[in-house]
């Protein structure tokens, strides 16, 4: 009896060293390929490039300003609308004050007085000419005075129908002024300020003027950003730009890069340059002034060659190594100098020490306790 007891023990002793034996084989086996994955080492394109940051905005944009006061009377396009050069934008009507109406009509009569004096001096002194009495150079004296008198005549008069009418009415030949603004050159109306009703003060040496409409030509359209000063360093004029429009994600625009700020710029404590890039190619994209734009300046680009991601590369006194998965599975991975070449932060080129299809040992990130 003690014998067959003894038989049995050593039986289940045998069985849980066995299943001992195997549950730690396979506790081995899952830690051992829990500890690291493989990667493989790829083929594809890669790019160094600098990000810039903008948005769209044409060449050049335009202020409409009149150069009288008044109030807008009739606005004749709305935003949007595509205007010729000469075509009219706004009629404005005088407003002049009392003060200022008054002052106008007083010079028209003084220079009615001065014009009267001269005509009288002049013809006096043609008469006297002509008996010898007064010198040839005192009729010219005369003569002058009175054109002189005549065209501030002319001015006070044209001066009065501004200020009361808005109009001056001239003779054939000579261009009429009016309130009418027109545009000065041909584009589209990207703003109007103004409605009617609203007061205008005009475009004089010292002060801006009230501003009528922004308008631009759409068909020139540029990308302006900034990159930070970590990149200004690489690049050129004329590197190709590859611009993603933030409300247009399957947009497809290409460009050249025109010009890099020489003077820095501050903010939030970061140093930036200028940028801008002209559009070569908008792949029948409507684009629009003011729309939100990253641009990825391409500094080099490389096609078909070997890449592995960056983060499996370690650096070790100005060598490169990368793990490979170790020949016996219990054992630890080994280390495989290789060289690299391009960069985009991601992924890197490898020039040498490996070949495609290798794989390379992925190590789980640490646990932070």
């Amino acid at each position: 009896m003690v014998k067959r007891i003894l038989k049995i023990a050593i039986g289940l002793m045998i069985l849980a060293a066995a299943g001992f034996g195997i549950a730690r084989a396979t506790r081995d086996g899952k830690d051992t390929e829990a500890a690291f994955k493989l990667v493989d080492v790829t083929r594809g394109t890669i790019v160094d490039k600098a990000l810039a940051t903008g948005q769209i905005v044409p060449l050049q944009e335009i202020q409409v300003k009149s150069q009288i006061s008044g109030i807008v009377k009739q606005c004749f396009v709305e935003v949007g609308e595509r205007v010729a050069e000469g075509e009219p934008l706004f009629a404005i009507i005088p407003d002049p004050t009392p003060l200022e109406l008054n002052e106008v009509e007083r010079k028209v009569q003084l220079a009615e007085v001065t014009f009267e004096k001269a005509r009288l001096d002049l013809d006096r002194n043609r008469s006297l000419l002509g008996e010898g009495i007064v010198s040839k150079e005192a009729f010219d004296a005369s003569q002058q005075l009175y054109d002189e008198a005549r065209i501030g005549l002319e001015l006070a008069r044209e001066r009065l129908a501004l200020t009361r009418d808005g109009k001056i009415k001239r003779a054939q030949g000579q261009s009429a002024v009016d309130s009418v603004i027109r545009a000065p050159a041909s584009g589209t109306v990207l703003q109007r300020h103004v409605n009617p009703g609203d007061p205008v003060v005009p475009l004089t040496s010292y002060q801006a003027g009230t501003p009528l409409a922004t308008m631009a030509d759409m068909g020139t359209l540029l990308f302006k950003g900034t990159v930070d000063e970590i990149d200004v360093g690489k690049l050129k004029e004329g590197m190709p730009v590859r611009i993603k429009i933030g409300a247009l994600p399957d947009a497809t625009v290409t460009g050249r890069l025109t010009r890099i700020a020489p003077k820095a710029t501050e903010k939030e404590g970061t140093t930036l340059f200028d940028v801008e890039a002209s559009i070569d190619a908008a792949g029948g994209t409507v684009l629009r002034a003011g729309y939100s734009a990253n641009a990825d300046v391409v500094i080099q680009e490389k096609a078909d060659v070997l890449l592995v991601p960056e983060r499996l590369v370690t650096f070790e006194k100005e060598k490169v190594f990368v793990e490979l998965p170790p020949k016996d599975p219990k054992g630890e991975p080994e280390k495989k100098e290789i060289t690299l070449g391009l960069s985009d932060g991601m992924n890197a080129e490898v020039v040498a020490g490996l070949a495609e299809g290798d794989k390379i040992v992925q190590r789980p990130p640490k646990e932070i306790k």
